[in-house]
């Protein structure tokens, strides 16, 4: 049985002292939801100057922090970067690796969220590397082609043999801000499509273990369909993750599922 994952992330919202306040409130919730904390994985994800205090203000709770990107390197003159290092000294648990805006906003590669991964890994972190495809991939019936190689290059690359924790995140790109909602049985298709490569590469029991997130637009009305997919472990929140009562309503619902 894999126990879901809900994590939250923060994209470039928050100043400070808001973050602070929103972690104190999601953790204060948390507490109140019975049972929750040990059913349901929780992951916050701030902006980097925010992650320090994030991580201070959740200590002590079952809570995890996680980082929106990370550099393939380990240190040097690297103007504007932040190593894996420095995440986990800050407080992190995870890091958030090739998240569609990323790839489609900075152009960001399949071997740069590899090196990425590879990186955040070695260091102690668990990779949550996103996977997606925008609506020409769909139209053109390219979906599960795409994915596959998104998965040799993102995933299989960095990690030759099964590797430890990792997270995978499937993002819709096509349903996200668009007005066109991914149903769960196509959710469901792509999430079982993706544990299959894992099973064809890494062997069954590692991927019957391994957490696949759902990135589309999760929200308190659609979360409970979604979850119900067998092979939809949790989400990757973007903007419910900003409003207290909806992120705790989908963590509840995970809880229920």
């Amino acid at each position: 049985m894999r126990r879901p994952l809900i994590s939250g992330n923060w994209k470039m919202n928050t100043l400070i002292g808001e973050a602070r306040s929103l972690a104190k409130e999601v953790a204060g919730g948390l507490a109140e939801l019975a049972g929750a904390a040990e059913e349901v994985d929780v992951l916050l994800g701030p902006p980097y100057l925010s992650l320090p205090t994030v991580a201070e203000t959740v200590a002590g709770s079952s809570i995890g922090v996680a980082g929106q990107d990370c550099s393939p390197e380990e240190a040097g003159a690297f103007t504007g970067e932040v190593s894996a290092a420095m995440l986990k000294d800050a407080g992190a648990t995870h890091v958030i690796l090739g998240h569609s805006e990323r790839r489609e906003l900075l152009g960001e590669g399949d071997s740069q969220v590899a090196a990425k991964a590879a990186a955040a890994s070695a260091c102690g972190l668990t990779p949550i590397i996103c996977l997606g495809e925008p609506i020409t991939t769909r139209s053109a019936g390219a979906t599960l082609e795409r994915i596959s190689h998104q998965m040799e290059l993102s995933i299989f690359a960095a990690f030759k043999d099964p590797p430890g924790e990792i997270v995978i995140a499937y993002e819709p790109v096509w349903a996200i801000g668009t007005g066109v909602t991914a149903t769960p049985e196509q959710a469901q298709e792509i999430h079982a499509f993706i544990r299959k490569r894992l099973e064809e590469t890494y062997g069954v029991d590692w991927a019957a273990k391994s957490r696949i997130l759902y990135g589309g637009s999760m929200k308190p009305g659609n979360a409970a369909e979604l979850l119900a997919q067998p092979d939809i472990d949790g989400g990757l929140i973007g903007g419910a993750s900003l409003a207290v009562d909806e992120f705790l309503e989908i963590i509840r619902i995970a809880q229920a599922a």
